[in-house]
């Protein structure tokens, strides 16, 4: 092979690899656009978690791929919340029927960035972020 045709195949080699390194790296879920209680859905690992907040609240509701609610009895978890330069860590607490909710000091502002880590009771952990509107 010329020297040439090798600096070439050569090239053509690191530009490819330099673009797949480039290409976005996937988040820990995928979020949808909007859930039946009119919140921010993550797909996570067979598992979708919507994000919805009430008042003082942040509310998550857990269902499965086809949309069936999953039971968060036995379920925990927290949220990490990030407003500014203030991070809050709030716990999740499951109720009936597939509810994971945390109460917090004061409403979220739009803008902050959430991250819930939760543990359900057949052993799945989730972890999902979303960012207040």
């Amino acid at each position: 092979m010329s020297t040439k045709l090798s600096f070439i195949a050569g090239f053509a080699s690191a530009f490819l690899g330099a673009a797949v390194i480039a290409q976005p790296i996937p988040a820990f879920a995928h979020e949808d656009a909007s859930g039946p209680n009119g919140g921010q859905v993550a797909d996570v690992q067979g598992h979708h978690v919507e994000f919805t907040t009430k008042e003082n609240e942040i509310v998550l509701f857990l269902s499965d791929e086809a949309g069936k609610p999953i039971a968060s009895g036995g379920a925990s978890g927290r949220a990490v919340i990030l407003a500014g330069d203030k991070q809050v860590t709030a716990e999740l607490a499951p109720a009936s029927p597939n509810i994971l909710s945390a109460r917090l000091s004061s409403p979220l502002v739009s803008g902050a960035k959430i991250v819930v880590s939760a543990k359900l009771s057949d052993g799945h952990t989730l972890q999902a972020r979303f960012v207040a509107k």
